[in-house]
């Protein structure tokens, strides 16, 4: 899986500064689909100072599970659960088949992706396939992430 420039939140310079998603477009498909399933939003936590993602948790189909969306791209995520710098990713079929024509829902699989990270001469390079400028390259390097979900979806301030 590709990572594209931005996604983690940090940039350069404001010429590289990344599109943020429509939060309010996000909160609205949230609540028509959970609504059309016969759920209810329990709790919205919007994009805060520490983290790189909008996190909705409902109740759908007799489990509380957590809606994750990137806030610069439009990834999309569920987890059983989320704390603060361990999120666990799940698959969830069922409401993946409706937020598949908003957004590009990620599997547990593709965030469980290992991080080839190479640093030389203290210089850090990720092997795997990405577009991320020096920021967030930076980042990686001080934080030590080990998946793609965790550069995906970052608690990083």
């Amino acid at each position: 899986m590709n990572l594209p420039n931005g996604v983690t939140g940090f940039y350069s310079s404001l010429d590289n500064k990344p599109n943020e998603i429509d939060e309010n477009h996000f909160k609205s498909i949230c609540f028509n689909l959970v609504r059309r399933n016969q759920g209810k939003v329990l709790e919205i936590d919007e994009q805060n100072l520490t983290s790189n993602f909008l996190k909705v948790k409902v109740d759908i189909f007799n489990r509380e599970i957590y809606v994750l969306l990137n806030a610069y791209y439009p990834f999309l995520a569920f987890a059983s659960t989320v704390e603060f710098q361990h999120i666990n990713f799940i698959n969830d079929p069922m409401l993946s088949k409706d937020f598949i024509p908003f957004y590009k829902v990620l599997s547990k699989e593709e965030l469980h992706e290992p991080l080839d990270i190479r640093n030389s001469r203290g210089k850090v390079s990720l092997e795997n396939e990405n577009d991320l400028n020096s920021s967030e390259l930076e980042q990686i390097n001080y934080w030590k992430p080990n998946t793609i979900g965790e550069v995906m979806f970052n608690f990083w301030d």
